[in-house]
């Protein structure tokens, strides 16, 4: 058991996810417990092993596909009947499953006995391949046809209770509750299959097959659309956390100016020699932001994110004011402050065309040109400029002599690239033509990188 313990702790740490020697020993601890003794209870010792090892609601999944591979349960025999089925025909097994969702069943031997009938029928696995199992799954799935077991259902609710769904609300309700009872049915055939794989393979083997990188690692050019919609979800709460840290570094992290007065005051105490130095409560001055977003295809990803970072902590900054562009310029700031979220924006900007001047390819020169014409003049010393994009302008003059002028009327001027730092200056890149007017360009390629800058800015 300490085996596989080790071997669980070893992959989380290989995918990013802290795990210090004490939180490990408290997992040992937590096997040993007289509750999760008897590790058929598979879900007692996964909530064991969660408690101790993950901080972060971001690394649940991570933890629960390592957990998955490294304390996977074989299901009962089906040779020997299992719950008695037999071996049923796809009708039936959809059937069965119908029945199973209606009563309210996830998770119960009977999906895991149908999970593994239709990975037995239809994910055709072959020993040795090294898959990660997701042609398995599309196959398997594919053969159950969830459509006609949404189908199912509703008949069945319709046949039980006719008002049960009349109305466009209840029917919704109830597609989205059968949907989400669904998809915990794909997680156990996804489940079933990696047992397999482990059976056939090995758990380091199946583990270095299904190694992900966790949300905060994904890179904003390559992340799948899954993988973005975690990203959504983990970028609310980290703006939270992010806004109550700088608000205590801005409150501690700076003395003010000694107070002469009550400095000396203090060093009647002790014969006055001034031991204690007493200082003014700081009061430091806020930074103005002005962020400048490509949102062309090839980067709109990146700077939807950081858009919508930057402007959750929009209460740390004395002003934001936020701009777009692809081979054109408009401003921005009014329709953030309108929207519920960045996604309303970007659906609005495309409603209305924004960014863009003639053919709508990138033209970085045009662009700041049209800043630096239309809203230098606005810069201040306090002020911060913040330039999201890859630079590649798709061989268009780069006119950097225009981020100069904007340079030398801000306080400071960074550049955000979301192209690794080895694609700089390569083909229309021109990052390298910018680099000399900005304070520093940063390689900030997904979530980790992206607020570690942010902190830093505020």
């Amino acid at each position: 058991m300490i085996t596989t313990l080790d071997a669980l702790v070893d992959e989380l740490r290989a995918l990013g996810v802290p795990v210090s020697a004490s939180e490990k020993a408290d997992a040992a601890a937590a096997l040993g417990h007289a509750d999760l003794a008897d590790l058929a209870d598979r879900e007692e010792v996964r909530s064991g092993l969660a408690v101790t090892l993950v901080k972060s609601a971001g690394h649940l999944s991570a933890f629960d596909r390592v957990f998955d591979v490294c304390f996977g349960q074989r299901v009962p025999d089906r040779a020997t009947g299992g719950v008695g089925l037999g071996e049923p025909d796809d009708a039936t097994i959809r059937r069965l499953l119908a029945e199973s969702i209606e009563a309210g069943e996830n998770g119960s031997l009977m999906q895991r006995h149908l999970a593994g009938l239709l990975v037995d029928r239809h994910a055709g696995i072959q020993p040795g391949r090294a898959v990660a199992g997701t042609s398995y799954l599309f196959r398997a799935m594919r053969a159950l046809d969830v459509d006609r077991v949404t189908a199912a259902l509703v008949r069945r609710a319709e046949a039980r209770t006719p008002a049960a769904l009349a109305g466009p609300l209840p029917r919704r309700l109830f597609l989205e509750d059968v949907e989400r009872r669904l998809a915990a049915f794909r997680l156990e055939v996804e489940a079933e299959i990696r047992r397999r794989l482990v059976a056939d393979r090995g758990v380091d083997a199946v583990a270095k097959t299904l190694r992900r990188p966790l949300p905060e690692d994904v890179g904003f050019l390559t992340a799948a659309t899954a993988e973005l919609h975690e990203l959504w979800d983990t970028i609310q709460p980290l703006s939270r956390k992010l806004a109550a840290r700088m608000v205590h570094r801005r409150r501690h992290g700076h003395r003010g100016r000694i107070d002469v007065r009550r400095t000396m005051r203090a060093s009647l105490s002790t014969g006055g020699i001034p031991v204690d130095l007493r200082h003014h409560t700081p009061r430091p001055a806020k930074p103005e932001l002005v962020v400048l977003a490509d949102i062309s295809g090839s980067v709109s990803a990146f700077a939807a994110f950081t858009l919508q970072l930057t402007y959750a902590l929009r209460s740390r900054f004395a002003r934001v004011r936020c701009f777009v562009f692809v081979d054109g310029l408009d401003e921005v700031t009014d329709l953030i402050e309108r929207s519920a979220n960045v996604l309303e924006v970007a659906s609005e900007i495309n409603r209305l065309g924004l960014g863009v001047w003639l053919d709508g390819r990138s033209d970085y020169g045009n662009a700041i040109e049209t800043f630096c014409r239309d809203h230098a003049g606005e810069l201040r010393a306090r002020t911060t400029v913040l330039v999201l994009g890859d630079a590649r302008s798709n061989y268009h003059a780069p006119r950097a002599d225009a981020l100069g002028r904007i340079a030398g009327r801000c306080g400071h001027l960074f550049w955000l690239n979301p192209e690794p730092r080895a694609a700089w200056d390569s083909g229309d890149s021109v990052i390298g033509r910018y680099a000399g007017y900005c304070d520093e360009v940063v390689e900030c390629r997904n979530l980790r990188q992206l607020r570690a800058f942010v902190e830093r800015l505020a």
